[in-house]
């Protein structure tokens, strides 16, 4: 990625882009957070994104839950899986009444 790149990938590029000028797109370098991840046996973090799960129709409605893609490398912006990242189906639960205990209580 352009800000991690060295100077040799740069000017790799810049003559690629230059010999096919339509067959690249410019993205700006997205913030992305982290989050535990367990990888051989152990958690480390790494870079992740959401995408939720998005229904349309008559009205449109965001689903509790969604897919999170996640960069396997260490330090990798990198999430979509075609290029060495991972995902997972991410859900929310609703949470167990009982565990919510009364209105009021500490």
């Amino acid at each position: 990625m352009g800000p991690h790149a060295t100077a040799a990938e740069l000017d790799d590029f810049r003559k690629r882009i230059l010999a096919n000028r339509r067959g690249f797109i410019a993205q700006q370098t997205v913030d992305l957070s982290r989050h535990p991840t367990y990888i051989d046996g152990t958690v480390v973090p790494r870079h992740v994104d959401f995408r939720p799960f998005v229904v349309t129709g008559e009205r449109t409605e965001v689903l509790p839950g969604g897919l999170t893609r996640v960069a396997l490398r260490e330090g990798s912006l990198v999430v979509n899986s075609s290029q060495g990242g991972g995902s997972k189906d991410t859900w929310v639960l609703e949470p167990d009444p009982a565990d919510l205990g009364e209105v009021g209580d500490p």
